[in-house]
């Protein structure tokens, strides 16, 4: 069975910026190329989750999405096959969630479909939904700190009970 990594977009990988969906506004968080490389060298297998709400509301479309996706990996420079699936939840809010995290169906379907060892999964991010996610899916969980600062106000309580890091990269510094 393998092991894998679930990282949210926006202010895990990429700045957090409302409603991002112009290819030029994509900046990587500083570490974050060189962190995943790593976790690629280290046998990880990588998965892009991002909640696009946006594209719900009608505020950007879905192509919007993948252009900032693609501006992103050309940025990453990721070696074959980098991402192994790139899962975009487009509901917004109010609707009813099918890939909207905290739903944990995206990382259910991946563990099922690549035979993963879900004691060696991890989801990475920045806000809470991230983290029930993966808590929702029964896998390991870490919070990063390089998105907004507000999701940090919310998220002060509850990093007690989850691990806690500057950024990806030291959390990928953990890993073996």
């Amino acid at each position: 069975m393998s092991k894998a990594l679930f990282l949210d977009r926006d202010g895990t990988l990429i700045v957090a910026k409302d409603y991002l969906s112009e290819p030029k506004g994509v900046e990587l968080i500083p570490g974050v190329c060189e962190a995943l490389h790593y976790a690629l060298k280290c046998d990880y297998h990588l998965f892009l989750w991002t909640n696009q709400s946006g594209v719900g509301r009608g505020w950007y479309s879905m192509d919007d999405v993948h252009a900032c996706n693609h501006r992103m990996l050309e940025l990453l420079d990721l070696p074959e096959p980098g991402f192994k699936e790139i899962c975009i939840a487009p509901e917004s809010p109010d609707e009813l969630p099918k890939y909207r995290k905290p739903s944990p169906r995206f990382i259910l379907e991946m563990v099922e479909k690549y035979k993963l060892n879900t004691t060696q999964c991890t989801m990475v991010g920045d806000h809470l939904t991230d983290i029930e996610s993966g808590i929702n899916a029964r896998i390991n969980v870490a919070l990063v700190k390089t998105g907004k600062r507000e999701m940090a106000e919310q998220l002060f309580n509850f990093h007690k009970k989850v691990p806690v890091y500057e950024n990806l990269k030291e959390f990928i510094a953990t890993l073996k």
